[in-house]
């Protein structure tokens, strides 16, 4: 009996014993688990804490993202401002048409910038080269306010008719590609043309200006000129004069957007080959077909001097016709100038009635006669045949294009004589056409 109570107290101690071990292991593990639970309590917590840090980082970057979206926004509304500002204040780009003469540009370049600082946002400068003249290159490069463009082109050229000159292929192909990319990749609205052989006059600048407004009001003009054919000292005399003519004269020009929309996809492979001076090139702008009736504006005095006496027109008639141009030295306030006698129908007014005035003379000897009289003079001519003979004695161009002679308004020649005097050389036609009652 003392036995089996023996074993049952061994029994029960060893369970107590199991019991306590239990506990105990059973503890450890709990405070095990409440340590493991109390660290991803703190872990979650760090988490969480660390989210809300991430989560407030990301609310004021998206805060400094809108405010710099914002802020672009503005700046892109101030720059279209600022573009709108610009195009609004620009009146024409002015182009420089270049090949294979740097001693030229320089010239051309520096008569430029001496009047352009003072409208500089106006009239954007730029030169197009064509070809691959490293001086031209160079020169052109050299001057940070003027843009540089290049045109290659270095596919054959296959001339169509005997006798014509490759350069005039080659010039075609770049005049097309220039005004192309001012006018269309660009965007701009005119554009004065000038080539590289070229002097302004101090007021350039200021008559282009004066007459961007008309070019844009009168559909009837297509083209403003700097340049007078019959501009020789001689035969020149009022700085302010201005006309129009049947005639296009070339040698800086401005025109429109508009028109050249209307030009460029007709603009000749070649320029045809040249009988007097350079600005034959353009033979284009003088077909009736072309032109349709539209004239140019023209100054009497010159506004811009060529001095190119050799080129691709190898110095034709330089020193005839050319050499002896008078550049304008007066700088005429053209904003205070009334131009509204070049619009069409006042024009046509104010030009008759100075040809109505103009004494007329008659007879074979009718030029020493309109030497010897007072005031204007007006000689009837009639025909081409005519009209150069008579023009051979005074000394002015004889030559026609497409019917009409060099400068003419209605077939009338106007040029002044002896200083102050205007002779009208008359067509046989242009006392009708002016409305004039005989």
């Amino acid at each position: 009996m003392a036995r089996n109570f023996c074993d049952v107290r061994i029994i029960l101690i060893v369970a107590a014993a199991t019991f306590i071990f239990i506990q105990m292991r059973l503890f450890a593990t709990q405070s095990e688990f409440a340590d493991r639970l109390a660290a991803a309590v703190e872990s979650e917590n760090r988490c969480t804490s660390q989210m809300r840090l991430l989560i407030n980082q990301i609310s004021v970057q998206q805060g400094k993202i809108v405010s710099v979206e914002d802020a672009y926004k503005l700046k892109e509304e101030e720059c279209t401002n600022l573009k709108a500002l610009v195009q609004d204040l620009e009146i024409a780009a002015v182009v420089i048409m270049a090949c294979n003469r740097p001693d030229y540009l320089e010239r051309t370049i520096q008569s430029i910038l001496k009047y352009h600082r003072s409208v500089a946002s106006k009239f954007p400068l730029f030169i197009s080269q064509d070809g691959t003249n490293q001086g031209v290159k160079s020169k052109a490069l050299s001057y940070n306010q003027i843009t540089y463009m290049q045109h290659l082109d270095f596919g054959p050229v296959h001339p169509e008719r005997p006798g014509e000159l490759i350069a005039y292929y080659k010039i075609a192909s770049h005049y097309k590609w220039a005004l192309d990319e001012l006018f269309f990749k660009h965007n701009f609205s005119r554009v004065v043309i000038l080539e590289d052989d070229m002097e302004i006059a101090p007021d350039f600048f200021s008559y282009f200006e004066a007459a961007a407004t008309l070019l844009d009001n009168d559909k009837t003009i297509m083209a403003v000129s700097s340049w007078n054919d019959n501009g020789q000292m001689q035969f020149v005399h009022d700085p302010k004069a201005l006309y129009r003519s049947d005639f296009f004269p070339g040698l800086g020009w401005m025109l429109t957007k508009s028109t050249w929309s209307e030009l460029s996809p007709k603009w000749p492979k070649a320029y045809p080959s040249i009988i007097a001076h350079s600005c034959e090139r353009l033979k284009l702008l003088r077909l009736k077909d072309v032109h349709k009736n539209r004239q140019f504006i023209r100054p009497e005095v010159c506004r811009t001097y060529n001095f190119g006496e050799h080129g691709s027109s190898m110095g034709q008639f330089f020193r005839q016709y050319l050499k002896p141009i008078k550049l304008n030295d007066v700088r005429v306030d053209w904003k205070s100038v009334d131009l509204s006698y070049l619009k069409e129908d006042n024009f046509m007014k104010h030009f008759a009635k100075m040809v109505l005035d103009a004494k007329p003379v008659r007879g074979p000897d009718a030029v020493l006669k309109a030497s010897n009289i007072n005031g204007d003079a007006r000689i009837q001519y009639r025909d081409e045949s005519d009209f150069e003979q008579i023009a051979r004695q005074f000394g002015i161009f004889e030559e026609w294009k497409d019917g009409v002679p060099r400068t003419a308004y209605k077939g009338v020649v106007v040029f002044r004589y002896q200083k102050q005097r205007r002779i009208f050389l008359v067509g046989p036609d242009s006392i009708r056409q002016l409305g004039i009652q005989s």
